[in-house]
């Protein structure tokens, strides 16, 4: 099995976004797959120009010459693809959108319906057959995922796809915060993130229990988000502070 992440996050290998990609397909590896962290903020990448080249004129192949003709056969080359993004603006972010809309090649422009009777484009590839899902934010709520579940959702009924796994972390900032007292909280997340990896492997999705495992609030403090976001406000009176000094 191969298994492909397109991480759409601008900080690349520093974001808390790859603290969890690189514990899922840890996972995967050890469970046998062939992997792949693909990140999208170092690979040239120009927007969709609507031209329907791809399309009409050659089918299949996008008229720019970039870094997509990589990602591409990268992307139809996988078994299992994952969408890795941060939440920007209730949605995923710029590179990972761009990406996204680049991935129109894959289509036929031909129509059909699908089980519900709703239109979309004929596959062109036979592969991916199966997505997941992989992001954080900054706010302490599950809530704010709600775009993108509904996002991937519709993706993979567009590229005929399966989504097998979700995985949304509220309160990202804490994977990569210095405070020692977090260490051993984000170590037994990474063990279940790497758990989520092999499942996906082994049985070509998430069990209940590691799907319910990893919805928890990473602190399972009652009062959580109230003392979370006076933690994130008074840092911010501190740093504006500073600029006021």
């Amino acid at each position: 099995m191969r298994i492909t992440a397109f991480n759409g996050s601008p900080k690349a290998e520093r974001g808390n976004t790859n603290v969890m990609v690189e514990a899922f397909l840890a996972g995967a590896r050890e469970a046998g797959a062939e992997i792949e962290n693909v990140f999208l903020s170092r690979k040239k990448i120009g927007p969709c120009k609507a031209c329907n080249a791809c399309w009409m004129k050659t089918p299949g192949r996008c008229a720019q010459r970039d870094d997509m003709d990589e990602l591409l056969e990268k992307f139809a080359a996988s078994d299992v693809v994952v969408f890795a993004t941060p939440v920007y603006v209730d949605n995923v972010t710029g590179l990972m959108k761009n990406f996204m809309d680049r991935l129109i090649p894959i289509a036929d422009a031909h129509w059909e319906k699908d089980e519900n009777g709703e239109c979309r484009h004929v596959r062109r590839h036979d592969k991916p057959a199966k997505i997941a899902v992989i992001s954080n934010c900054g706010f302490p709520q599950q809530s704010h995922f709600q775009v993108l579940r509904l996002l991937f959702r519709r993706l993979s009924r567009n590229i005929h796809a399966e989504v097998i796994a979700e995985i949304y972390r509220e309160a990202g900032a804490l994977l990569s915060a210095p405070a020692p007292d977090l260490q051993s909280l984000v170590s037994n997340y990474r063990e279940v993130l790497r758990k989520a990896g092999r499942e996906v492997v082994e049985h070509s999705r998430l069990s209940a229990a590691t799907a319910a495992e990893l919805e928890r609030p990473l602190l399972p403090s009652g009062n959580f988000v109230d003392e979370y976001m006076k933690l994130v406000n008074q840092r911010c009176d501190d740093i504006l502070k500073k600029l006021d000094a």
